[in-house]
């Protein structure tokens, strides 16, 4: 397994962070605890520089590079596009070239965002599965340093965010995260225990990428087809093993939710907050509302984890 970062290391890590941006607020609202039936507390990831919480990761992934006096010449990723802006903020920070792979059709203002922070942009395959691969092989190519989407360096990072949430709302009970290739969700159950608190995390999937909840069902990795045409952030292939071996045994449960449940959840999070959440951004709300009926009572947190949806389709969605 993984280590998780401690306590130290989070803290480390927010210094890291607050150099570039100030903790991210969380906002109890009326309406959606109102829609929810419980007091709903929506942590605002959103609100970053990149429109997500993805740059907590990058700027501490090199970061702990530039400690260990291993900054390279260039980086290599892929991504759908959170991770991809992620890197380029943090590669452009640290002088160090940067080259991303999308799958082919990925997110045209996603793509825009990724270049005009420096990134050199390159597409090809069908899904994030085959972008990645791509990646892999370009960086042994060019002797470049391969940035993995899951990986120590990168939770130690997007852990603070978690920190700053159950810090702030300590009487949270349960906490709902998407899954994309697990770094949220693994860095939620890091705050969690570095800090000590008893709230229960619930992972959520998209029911159209499920590769996570067949894994974990199963105890080992178990590849599954990506449909979802909403929910890009959460359009994993195959699941992280090392994530995998943190999220089996520290979340309560998985859900999963369907486009349609998400298209309603960035409907309502706009209606009742007037903030944009890209579909995995509003996976977690999405969740909370299928099981709204067991959540009487209990203060509830939810991570919009994103606001990068391209005009048109979000367009479409409302």
């Amino acid at each position: 397994m993984a280590a998780l970062p401690t306590l130290a290391d989070i803290e480390a890590a927010a210094q890291v962070v607050y150099a570039d941006f100030a903790p991210t607020p969380q906002y109890r609202w009326a309406l959606l605890s109102e829609r929810l039936g419980t007091e709903c507390w929506l942590k605002h990831e959103n609100h970053t520089p990149v429109g997500a919480f993805k740059i907590r990761g990058g700027l501490t992934y090199f970061d702990q590079l530039a400690r260990r006096g291993a900054l390279p010449r260039e980086v290599v990723s892929a991504t759908r596009g959170n991770h991809g802006q992620s890197m380029g903020w943090a590669a452009r920070r640290h002088g160090v070239a940067c080259t991303i792979v999308v799958p082919r059709g990925n997110s045209v203002e996603k793509n825009a965002a990724m270049r005009a922070l420096g990134v050199t942009l390159i597409e090809h395959g069908d899904d994030f599965q085959e972008a990645r691969e791509h990646a892999i092989q370009l960086a042994a190519d060019r002797g470049a340093h391969m940035v993995p989407s899951f990986h120590a360096d990168l939770l130690r990072g997007v852990a603070t965010y978690w920190w700053e949430f159950l810090r702030a709302v300590p009487q949270l009970a349960v906490a709902y995260v998407p899954i994309g290739q697990g770094s949220g969700a693994c860095s939620a159950i890091a705050a969690k225990r570095a800090l000590g608190h008893g709230v229960r995390i619930v992972g959520v999937v998209s029911a159209h990428a499920t590769t996570y909840a067949d894994s974990i069902a199963a105890g080992h990795v178990v590849e599954a087809p990506v449909t979802t045409q909403l929910a890009d952030g959460m359009a994993c292939r195959v699941a992280d093993p090392a994530a995998l071996a943190i999220l089996a045994p520290h979340l309560d449960h998985v859900v999963k939710v369907t486009d349609a449940e998400v298209a309603a959840a960035m409907r309502a999070l706009f209606t009742d907050t007037h903030n944009v959440a890209e579909g995995a951004g509003a996976a977690a709300f999405a969740a909370a509302m299928q099981e709204r009926a067991s959540l009487a009572g209990l203060p509830v947190g939810l991570a919009l984890t994103g606001g990068n949806v391209d005009a048109a389709m979000f367009a479409g969605v409302l």
